[in-house]
């Protein structure tokens, strides 16, 4: 449904309120008798419980196409990013110049220079255990995705590439990995694709497409733990041992890395 056809219904829904409370007011005006009996108390409940669960539902509705506009629109502001994972991190770095020396020895591909780079910096917080992500954002779409197709030449290098996904998209990928495979789930510009056990490929980039299509085929459903601090970004690795390191990333970091 669309939000036209949203805005209609919500329309129709607030004008057979009125009519139903109007017609209510006038009949405790006209009745004489102030003792209603019970069956007529069951069918005014049975009326008002369904006008409600029908508003309840267009309303769950409205929130929902808010929200997967609120999403698209994020995601295109990231359009322009990658993030890069694997990549040896040390005190006082370049970051521009540890990327671009990334992009021409390992995805071989030239030329490229930091001028290429819009923005470029770690991600999260600093850690012992392994080096942080690093956030690139290139100035030209061209260029990003030449970068992410050559994604393929850093197999067993170490390094990976992936997305710079919005939270709900990247829950919808978690889930979706879960219950297709890792080999058979992967994103590319922002969407996320699985193919069935048919071989049949689809998108779903909503929690509400992932179920759907689970029903279709009649698979059991996964239920996933909440994350207190869920990752923003997922990828399709060279292979299916190829994952990667995501780090977490706070909201104002997300709106700074998705500047023009």
């Amino acid at each position: 449904m669309d939000s036209a056809a949203l805005h209609s219904s919500a329309q129709q829904m607030i004008e057979d309120l009125k009519q139903r409370m109007d017609y209510f007011e006038a009949e405790l005006r006209s009745n004489t008798n102030p003792s209603p009996t019970i069956t007529t108390l069951a069918a005014e409940y049975a009326s008002f419980k369904n006008f409600t669960l029908t508003a309840l539902r267009a309303l769950q509705e409205q929130v929902e196409l808010a929200a997967q506009s609120i999403d698209q629109l994020e995601m295109r502001g990231r359009r322009k990013i990658l993030l890069i994972h694997g990549v040896p991190e040390e005190q006082r770095e370049d970051t521009a110049s540890v990327t671009s020396k990334v992009v021409i020895d390992k995805l071989h591909i030239s030329p490229f220079s930091i001028t290429d780079i819009s923005r470029c910096h770690r991600m999260g917080r600093l850690s012992t255990n392994r080096p942080r992500p690093i956030l690139v954002k290139l100035c030209d779409v061209t260029l990003r995705d030449k970068v992410w197709f050559a994604k393929t030449q850093l197999k067993n290098s170490g390094v990976t590439l992936s997305e710079f996904l919005t939270k709900a998209r990247h829950e919808v990928f978690m889930k979706a990995r879960q219950q297709f495979g890792i080999s058979n789930c992967w994103t590319r510009e922002g969407n996320v694709y699985v193919v069935g056990p048919d071989g049949s490929r689809h998108r779903v980039n909503w929690l509400g497409d992932l179920h759907k299509l689970v029903g279709q085929l009649q698979l059991e459903p996964v239920v996933v733990a909440a994350s207190s601090r869920p990752p923003v970004a997922s990828l399709k690795p060279a292979n299916s041992n190829d994952l990667g390191t995501v780090a977490p990333v706070t909201r104002r970091a997300a709106a700074i890395a998705s500047k023009k």
